[in-house]
């Protein structure tokens, strides 16, 4: 049996309905595992934010990245409005922030940045002040797909935090790397 042959005999057969296809991409993309990051804007009582692990980096010339959010986001609506976000890329200890900014426990909006020292860089958005990093956009352009938008951020500042390992998301938990 060919090196095809085998690969071809291991895949699964096409899904029945776009439902399954859905449920069999979601089981794969848990295999994928990420960094995970708040997406926060806005000042004072306009501030939102929500968990984010589809982020990337885009060029370096110009400095851009891009991160996606949901269509029915109140955090998009909200970077909408400010022009301007920060991707805060969050540490092991911070498994309790990615969890409120997920939504659990109920806190929406302003309610969320109570947790966490927040702080500010060029455009204003939220920092989180030990974070792994955070950097802080303008928005270049919003991107609607299917049901996501691709916000692509000009990189307006950077600040890089204390060294410490990684929080990841894999397989719907988070796992520490380093």
């Amino acid at each position: 049996m060919s090196v095809m042959e085998s690969l071809r005999a291991r895949a699964e057969p096409p899904a029945s309905s776009p439902e399954e296809a859905g449920r069999n991409f979601r089981l794969a993309m848990r295999e994928f595992a990420s960094s995970v990051a708040i997406v926060a804007c806005g000042e004072g009582a306009e501030r939102n934010g929500c968990t984010a692990t589809a982020v990337s980096a885009l060029s370096l010339t110009p400095p851009s990245i891009l991160v996606c959010l949901n269509l029915a986001s109140s955090t998009l609506a909200s970077v909408r409005r400010a022009g301007a976000f920060c991707i805060n890329i969050l540490g092991d200890r911070h498994g309790g922030l990615a969890d409120r900014f997920a939504g659990r426990g109920g806190f929406k909006g302003p309610e969320r940045f109570e947790d966490g020292d927040w702080v500010s860089l060029a455009t204003g958005a939220p920092a989180l002040a030990d974070g792994a990093a955070a950097i802080d956009c303008r928005v270049d352009e919003i991107i609607e797909k299917h049901s996501h938008a691709i916000l692509i951020g000009l990189v307006a500042a950077v600040r890089v935090g204390p060294a410490g390992p990684a929080l990841l998301h894999w397989r719907s938990r988070y796992e520490a790397l380093g």
